[in-house]
């Protein structure tokens, strides 16, 4: 099957002009925010989606991604966090507010910002940066319980039908249950034909991993927070391991983070990112995503582009292998 090119709607990519571009060079899906905004909000980015798709003849794939468990700045300025300094003005959730302790290390914007806890509540900055309203907080070593669902994924979930979304991707999965609770929740609002992709962003999740693979329909290797909770070189093996066992059990995964993260700022990705996209799809994967890189970098439709090409030819290398193997073991038998 051909591998599924999704991108994240964002202002970079809300004009028809652009999305037609994007459906043309290999774009199959569109990944909508939902942490930032509803689905009536973005009425005018999905009917343009709709018909770029239309005049193309491609089918419409829209993935919402829920609020979720994630845990996240409040309603804010863009904070300029400096190095070495301290701040007592970043608004978070009373469940972070609650837990965190004096010494404890907290992420910011998966993970590109850096502060350490005072005995006073404070955040000493570690590593410095633009904060800005919505962005993710984890919390170094603690699991930080919140609903599977908010009441703002909820009120979204009863939109779904009526927008034409085919799947949602459920952050911060932790079990098997959390799966059956969301699908629990589409049926009472009238959307149980809604597929669920289980998003592996933590250690929990992969101590989890066989069980929730079974119980969701597909899963997202969400390598931004997945990345947070443990040192990064350990990283690629787990997503080794992740792609395993969805293999093994028959589900199909997506890749998603910093697939093409310099393309925000370049019309040209680096090596590494297009090595990186290769050997997702050459290894299996059934889609991979571009999150930022679409949504306000400067070329969505050159980073599409190159997400589709690039994956077309470890396509084309996979079924070369394929066929090589299977005509070795043809003269071997």
């Amino acid at each position: 099957m051909k591998t599924q090119i999704y991108a994240t709607f964002g202002p970079s990519c809300k004009d028809i002009k652009t999305l037609k571009k994007m459906v043309e060079n290999g774009l199959c899906g569109m990944r909508l925010n939902l942490s930032h905004l509803s689905l009536p909000c973005a009425k005018e980015y999905i009917d343009n989606y709709r018909q770029a798709a239309k005049e193309f003849g491609t089918d419409i794939h829209l993935l919402i991604d829920m609020q979720g468990p994630e845990l996240r700045v409040g309603d804010t300025e863009d904070i300029v966090l400096e190095c070495g300094m301290y701040y007592n003005n970043i608004p978070l959730p009373a469940e972070v507010i609650s837990s965190i302790e004096e010494g404890d290390k907290v992420l910011f914007d998966d993970g590109k910002l850096l502060c350490t806890v005072t005995k006073e509540k404070s955040f000493y900055v570690i590593r410095g940066g633009l904060l800005k309203a919505h962005k993710s907080v984890k919390v170094e070593g603690k699991d930080i319980k919140m609903p599977c669902l908010t009441e703002h994924d909820i009120k979204n979930i009863r939109h779904a039908k009526e927008y034409g979304v085919t799947a949602i991707m459920q952050p911060f999965v932790r079990d098997a249950q959390d799966i059956m609770n969301v699908r629990a929740v589409l049926r009472e609002n009238g959307a149980e034909g809604l597929k669920i992709l289980a998003k592996t962003e933590n250690r929990i999740a992969v101590e989890n991993l066989k069980s929730i693979v079974k119980e969701a329909d597909g899963i997202v290797i969400a390598r931004g927070d997945l990345g947070n909770d443990m040192p990064l070189w350990e990283l690629p093996g787990v997503q080794k391991q992740i792609e395993e066992a969805c293999k093994n059990a028959n589900k199909p995964y997506i890749v998603v983070t910093q697939m093409l993260a310099s393309m925000e700022n370049s019309p040209v990705p680096t090596r590494a990112e297009v090595s990186d996209i290769f050997h997702a799809v050459y290894h299996g994967a059934f889609g991979v995503m571009i999150t930022g890189e679409s949504a306000i970098g400067k070329y969505p439709v050159e980073a599409v582009k190159y997400l589709a090409k690039t994956a077309e030819n470890a396509e084309f290398l996979r079924r070369s292998k394929a066929d090589s193997d299977s005509f070795i073991n043809a003269k071997t038998e």
